[in-house]
Formats: structure tokens, sequence, C-alpha cells
């Protein structure tokens, strides 16, 4: 069943303004209310899975990673590949880290898909694009990072769904990792249900998978990062496998094996 109407957006709790998580979507230019996880009664049927607070998590190996400890949703929305998914947070502070956009395949209902084992893929990251001189990994402005374009509230980030891709029932997660304090890194990830439609064939193999958690470390270096170093490289990969483009990455791979 495929939920398209708005419900009103409810406020953040004061205690809870540093903080931030997708409130709202827009899939294949329809718009789906989120999660409001301090008044769940205002969204009882929706595409998101239901998390409990706005709180980060902050540690890899914390089991909320995966979805922010949403187990359930009751709606889900239709996309086909090629189309567009924007997630948009109704509050956002934090001008450093990465974000990173992920799919996992559902081995059937929504029901029963608790995105467990190495199915997760990325679809969409953004990292840092500074120049290391004058823009620096703890500059606040200008920012290096693409997710400061979200501070402020009600903005959005879009992705598409991979050209190819093959139909069937997914998990999309929108994660950000905010990097503003030294060596404590903040997770901030949120998940929904879409339908993949069409008539695609294409998956990604094992070299794009990885499990939630489990795709990173606390000791790595673009996890524990001291930002407000600037004797270290002004350089960051954004942490798990590389990004999936669908019938992009399969042709490249045949490309490289021909």
């Amino acid at each position: 069943m495929v939920a398209s109407s708005v419900f009103g957006l409810g406020l953040f709790a004061a205690g809870a303004a540093a903080h931030g998580a997708v409130t709202s979507y827009i899939i294949a230019g329809k718009n789906y209310p989120g999660y409001q996880g301090f008044s769940p009664a205002n969204s009882p049927n929706v595409i998101q899975r239901q998390w409990p607070n706005y709180n980060p998590i902050t540690t890899c190996s914390a089991s909320q990673l995966r979805c922010n400890g949403g187990t359930s949703a009751t709606q889900y929305a239709e996309v086909a590949p090629g189309q567009t998914v924007s997630a948009v947070w109704q509050q956002w502070t934090h001008s450093q880290g990465p974000i990173l956009v992920w799919l996992y395949k559902c081995p059937g209902d929504f029901s029963s898909c608790d995105g467990s084992g190495a199915g997760w893929f990325k679809i969409d990251e953004a990292g840092f694009n500074g120049d290391g001189r004058t823009v620096f990994l703890d500059t606040e402005r200008p920012s290096g990072w693409p997710i400061s374009t979200l501070v402020g509230g009600n903005k959005q980030w879009t992705s598409t769904i991979p050209q190819g891709l093959a139909p069937g029932n997914y998990l999309i997660r929108h994660e950000l990792i905010a990097l503003h304090q030294a060596n404590a890194p903040q997770f901030y990830p949120e998940c929904a249900q879409i339908k993949v439609t069409g008539s695609g064939t294409l998956q990604p193999d094992s070299s794009y998978k990885a499990a939630i958690p489990g795709y990173c470390k606390d000791s790595d270096s673009n996890i524990r990062v001291p930002i407000n170093d600037h004797s270290i490289p002004q350089t960051y990969k954004v942490p798990g496998p590389p990004v999936w483009t669908g019938a992009a990455s399969a042709k490249r791979a045949t490309e490289f094996t021909a």
C-alpha cells in the first residue's frame, strides 16, 4: 500500500535541537511524511521505519546503526529505476561529515525484512571536496562538505535509483556521519520502505555489499577523525564499499574484464 498524502511535521523538542533525522521524503515526485519521533501518534502509517529518538549513535558496532533502531513501517512507496528519492531533514546543524545512501533488497515481505547480513549497497555518497589550503576538514564557512547544504533544516538530499536495478522490496537508508567533534563520530541513519518497479535484472555483486553494522570499525581513520588537526592530510574516503550505479557499474565491470 502506498501512502501519498502529506502529514504536518511536528516540531522538534527543544533538547534535540542539535540533532536531526529524516522527517519526510519526496519519491518519484510524490510527498511522503516521515515518522515523528516525539509525537508518534501523529504518524502511525508511514513508509519510514519508526526510530525511537533523535540521539546520535556513537559506535560502529551498535545494533541501532542499521535503521536508528527502527524495525517496522506500515506503508511503502513505489519508484522506478531512473527516478529520484529525496530525503528531507527538518533540522540539521553540523557542517562536517559524509552523506551515504544505501539500499537493501528484502528477500520477501517488508514485515520479515530486518536488513541483516551483507546485503547493503550504496547508491550515493558525498564526502569532502575542500582544497586543504583554505578550506580544511573542519572549516565551517565555506564548508568543504556537501552535508553543509542541509544545515538550517527543511533541506533535502536527492539520489537516483540505479538504472537496471531488479524490481522488489527494498529498504533505503539515509545516513549522516557528523564529524564536527574530533575523534567522536555521530551516526544518524534512518530507513524507509520502497518498492522498485520495472523489468530490470541487475543486482550488485559482493564487492559492492556490506553488513550494517559491520561496514566500519571505530578505529578506522575515516571514522575516528582528528578533524581539527590541519597537519594531517586534508582528504577523506567515505566509509563502506564503492557506490553501485546499476547499468553503469555493470558496463565498467565488463570493460575491465574484457
